[in-house]
């Protein structure tokens, strides 16, 4: 995808006047390849990266799976800024498996002139299984953030696909919920053969339509969408344990539905604050491994 080419993207062209797009240390790169050894260990094979995008080493610290490889994906630029350009690439070989998560949330600082823009691509073989559970993105005011994210997934793999938007600095000065300029999110799936599964896009732009209406955010402040792609039993499984509810005490809010094709499901969640929705999405996170992998997901750390 070519972000500028994006016609919501069409008013934030400017080059930004310190640092222009494509100046070394604003397009960060990162290429993760996860397979087997000769011992069926799952291992982080081979890595690209290239600052301010920076992998150091695979851990071992679920106790839960020990096989498991656990990165954690770190920004040496602090936050991202005007004229950005980010690129993942996880590949996960057939019967391996892996998570993935970052070392903080990531912050969009305000932009002048253009965008900051991600673009992401995950394949997984026959029966792989990838954790991806990122820090919440959050947006400050006119923060302008595009994410383009492209699944390749074979039908016996699974994908544990999750994202989550504050509103803004809620807390800083007087607040900035709901003041950025815009966020465009798309997602979309195929199988290997280039069969599409479904595609998702959600677009917010505050300055012409507020979030905080009924039948959108209401008077909640954080999302969590969560993509999981798993084969057709695993997904009815899952679905059957997994509720839809508001807890209107506990400012917080989720529902689950099935995906196109028979090949997944999609959760979201709302709420007030952000560990309260980081809590769910793990809890449901938990219940997908489970069911794919039949061990729960760790408590988290406590200074997480």
């Amino acid at each position: 995808m070519n972000f500028a080419a994006a016609r919501e993207m069409a008013p934030y062209l400017e080059e930004p006047k310190a640092m222009p797009v494509g100046t070394p240390g604003k397009t960060g790169y990162l290429r993760l390849g996860f397979e087997t050894d000769d011992e069926g260990r799952s291992i982080l094979r081979d890595w690209e990266r290239r600052a301010p995008l920076i992998v150091q080493q695979a851990l071992y610290f679920d106790e839960e799976l020990p096989d498991m490889p656990c990165v954690y994906i770190l920004s040496s630029g602090g936050p991202n800024v005007d004229g950005d350009r980010y690129e993942q690439h996880f590949v996960v070989r057939r019967d391996a498996m892996a998570h993935i998560a970052t070392g903080a949330a990531t912050k969009l600082a305000e932009m002048r002139y253009n965008f900051s823009g991600l673009r992401q691509r995950f394949e997984l073989e026959e029966n792989a299984y990838l954790e991806y559970l990122p820090e919440p993105t959050i947006p400050c005011r006119h923060t302008r953030f595009i994410c383009d994210t492209t699944i390749r997934i074979a039908p016996s793999a699974t994908l544990f696909y999750a994202e989550i938007y504050t509103g803004g600095r809620k807390y800083f000065g007087e607040g900035e919920t709901f003041l950025y300029d815009i966020l465009s999110v798309r997602t979309r799936a195929e199988r290997p053969d280039g069969r599409p599964l479904f595609r998702e896009k959600f677009l917010v732009r505050p300055g012409l339509r507020t979030p905080a209406t009924l039948g959108a955010m209401n008077r909640y402040h954080v999302f969590a969408n969560v993509v999981v792609l798993t084969p057709p039993a695993e997904a009815d499984r899952i679905y059957a344990r997994t509720d839809a509810f508001i807890d209107r005490d506990g400012g917080l809010a989720a529902g689950i539905t099935r995906l196109p094709e028979e090949c997944g499901l999609i959760y979201k969640v709302l709420g007030e604050e952000t560990e309260p929705v980081k809590r769910q999405v793990r809890a449901f996170c938990s219940a997908v491994r489970q069911e794919v992998k039949g061990r729960p997901l760790p408590d988290e750390f406590p200074w997480r």
